[in-house]
This record gives structure tokens, C-alpha cells and sequence, in this order.
């Protein structure tokens, strides 16, 4: 009776070692995709810090011409204005030397701050983005309606379809 100590499964012990090669996998799995994760990262942080970099040149370029502008208003004799300009002009130069000497991981994680700081001004700026969007399709919706009129048809019914014939061809008219 000392033989029926064999496991329910009877594979003996090729379980444990099936076991042992799906760790494994895990592990490799896991091992795989933090070495992606790390490129991508070391991606995007490159990229933003390329185009941080274009994006500080021009704004220190128009911090600038609003110096120059605020110059104009002084010759002018108008010195309130002219002071709110120079403001402006200021803070553009300061934002635009942070965008130029700051990297892309830097920039980065100011971002990741502000936004678990304030989650409502980036929730805000995500409805402005899908505003701006939303404006953007109806508009060139509009583009895309007045260029299918052009091309004779009354309504979409009209289109041809994929099978070359058309729906109101056997609806009346309204």
C-alpha cells in the first residue's frame, strides 16, 4: 500500500518544472518590457527636449519683438501698456529659457507634478482640447458637405454605394 503515493495528476514531477518554465517566461516577459518601456522613455524625452528647445527659441524671438513693441509704445508716450508688454516680454523670456535649457526629462517630470498638483486644470484643458477639436471637424465638416453638393448630389442617400447602386432610387423624394 506504500505505492499509491503517486500524485493526482500523474505527471510526477513535470509539474513543478512546468511551473518553473512559465516563472521564467514571466520573468523574461517582465525583463523585456522594462527595457521597452526605458527606450520609449528615453524616446519621448528626446523628442521633447528637441522640440522644447525649437519651441524656446521662437518664444525667446517673440519675447523680443514685444520688447521692441513695448519700445514703441514708450516712444509714444504710452508707458502703462508699454509696462504690461514689458511684463509680458519678461515672462515670455523666462518661459522660453526654461523650455531651451531644461531636457525633455526634466520638462517631463515638471509635467507629471503639475498635473498630480492640479488634476482639475488638466481635466479643464482636456475639455478646451476637445472643444477646439469638436470646432475643428464641424468645420471641415461643413468643407466636406459643400464638396459633395458641388459633385451633384441632394443628400448622402444619393452617394453611390459599394455595390453601385443607390438607396433613394427606390424611396420617393421628400
Amino acid at each position: 500500500m506504500a505505492d499509491t503515493a503517486m500524485p493526482a495528476s500523474g505527471t510526477g514531477s513535470s509539474g513543478a518544472s512546468n511551473g518553473g518554465a512559465t516563472e521564467q517566461a514571466q520573468e523574461k516577459a517582465k525583463e523585456v518590457a522594462g527595457q521597452a518601456q526605458e527606450k520609449m522613455r528615453g524616446r519621448v524625452s528626446e523628442q521633447v527636449d528637441q522640440r522644447s528647445t525649437q519651441a524656446g527659441e521662437q518664444v525667446r524671438g517673440s519675447a523680443e519683438d514685444v520688447r521692441s513693441f513695448a519700445q514703441q509704445l514708450r516712444e509714444q508716450g504710452k508707458d502703462k501698456p508699454a509696462q504690461y508688454a514689458e511684463q509680458a516680454a519678461d515672462r515670455a523670456e523666462r518661459l522660453g529659457g526654461y523650455l531651451t535649457d531644461a531636457d525633455g526629462d526634466r520638462i517631463l517630470h515638471d509635467v507629471e507634478d503639475f498635473g498630480r498638483r492640479n488634476p482639475w486644470a488638466v481635466v479643464a484643458g482636456g475639455v478646451a482640447l476637445g472643444f477646439v477639436a469638436s470646432r475643428m471637424l464641424k468645420a471641415s465638416s461643413g468643407e466636406r458637405y459643400r464638396s459633395t453638393a458641388q459633385q451633384g448630389y441632394r443628400s448622402t442617400a444619393e452617394l453611390p454605394s459599394a455595390t453601385g447602386t443607390r438607396p433613394s432610387q427606390f424611396e420617393p423624394h421628400r
